[in-house]
C-alpha cells in the first residue's frame, strides 16, 4: 500500500487529505512507502492565529511532538472488516502549523513493511497557539493488506508541513499494538440435569489468521472455566483448561445449582481478552 498525505489550504482554512494508491508487490513480500505531498499556500488565517495569541514566530526548529493512535490502547482487527481508530498529532514550528497527520507503519522482513495513513476528510485542526498545532483524524487498517505476523507493535509516525510550506516529521513518533480479533464460545450438557451429576463443558477459541482470511483455533492457550449462580452479579473460575491444537476445550464438573457457564480467555500480546457469551444450565 502506497500512501500520499497531502496538507492543502483551501479557501483560507488548512486541511489535510490522504490518498492510498496500491503500490507494486515484489516477488518476495509486499511493498510499501510514504510518499508524502505537502502544499501549503501562506494563509491569512496563519497570520489571525498568530496576532490573536499576540506572538510572533520564532525560528524554533520545526518538530511532531506527539502522534498517539487510538487513545494508545491496542487495535484489535479481525478477518473482513476494516478497523477505523482515531488519531491525535500535534507539531510545532516558528512559522506555524498549517497541518500534522499520523500514520502506522510496520517493519517486516519476511514479507515487506506495510502501513495505513490517515482518513483526509476525518481530520481537523486547532492551533494550540501561534506556533503548535493539534490534529485529530482517523486511519483505517484492512485486514487485506496484512498478514498474522502483523500482530504486534506497529510505529506511529507523523508528517507536517509549516505554513510557509516547509514539510516535517517523524517516523516513530510512538507505537500501537495491532492484535488478531478473538472469539471463544461455550456449552453446558446435558440440559436439564439433575443435580450432582456430571455436565461437560465444551467451547473452542479461536483468532483471526490474516493469511486465510478465516478465524483458526488457538492453541495449548488457558482458558478459565467460570460460573455464576443465579442470582449472583458475577462469575467465579472454577477451574483452568487448555486448549487442544485445534482451540477446543472440553471439560467435566458437578452439577451443584442453576446458573450459567462461560469460559473466558486473559488474551495474549498478539490477542484480545474475550469471554463466551454464558450458557445458562437448568439443574433438577
Amino acid at each position: 500500500m502506497r500512501i500520499r498525505a497531502t496538507v492543502a489550504a483551501v479557501s483560507g482554512a488548512l486541511a489535510l487529505s490522504a490518498l492510498a494508491v496500491p503500490a507494486a508487490q515484489a516477488d518476495d513480500g509486499r511493498s510499501w512507502t510514504v510518499d508524502p505531498g505537502f502544499s501549503v499556500s501562506p494563509s491569512s488565517e496563519g497570520e489571525k492565529s498568530k496576532q490573536a495569541f499576540g506572538a510572533t514566530a520564532k525560528a524554533a526548529a520545526p518538530k511532531v511532538t506527539s502522534a498517539v493512535v487510538n487513545g494508545g490502547k491496542p487495535i484489535a482487527v479481525g478477518t473482513k472488516s476494516k478497523q477505523t481508530v482515531p488519531f491525535t498529532a500535534t507539531a510545532t514550528a516558528g512559522a506555524g502549523v498549517g497541518g500534522v497527520a499520523a500514520y502506522i507503519w510496520i517493519k517486516n522482513d519476511a514479507v515487506g513493511d506495510m502501513g495505513f495513513g490517515p482518513n483526509g476528510k476525518s481530520i481537523t485542526c486547532k492551533a494550540v497557539n501561534a506556533t503548535t498545532t493539534t490534529c485529530k483524524g482517523t486511519i483505517t487498517l484492512d485486514p487485506k493488506d496484512m498478514v498474522s505476523s502483523d500482530a504486534t507493535w506497529w510505529r506511529v509516525g507523523a508528517e507536517a508541513v509549516t505554513e510557509e510550506g516547509e514539510e516535517f516529521g517523524s517516523d516513530a513518533v510512538s507505537k500501537v499494538r495491532v492484535q488478531r480479533f478473538s472469539k471463544l464460545t461455550v456449552n453446558a450438557s446435558p440440559e436439564p440435569v439433575k443435580k450432582g451429576k456430571t455436565i461437560t463443558v465444551t467451547g473452542k477459541l479461536t483468532r483471526a489468521n490474516w493469511d486465510t482470511g478465516t478465524y483458526k483455533g488457538y492453541s495449548k492457550q488457558s482458558v478459565k472455566l467460570q460460573f455464576k449462580k443465579k442470582g449472583a452479579k458475577s462469575y467465579a473460575t472454577v477451574k483452568t483448561v487448555k486448549t487442544s491444537s485445534s482451540g477446543a476445550l472440553k471439560t467435566t464438573v458437578k452439577a451443584s445449582a442453576d446458573g450459567t457457564w462461560r469460559y473466558s480467555f486473559a488474551g495474549t500480546p498478539s490477542t484480545p481478552a474475550v469471554s463466551a457469551k454464558g450458557d445458562f444450565l437448568d439443574v433438577k
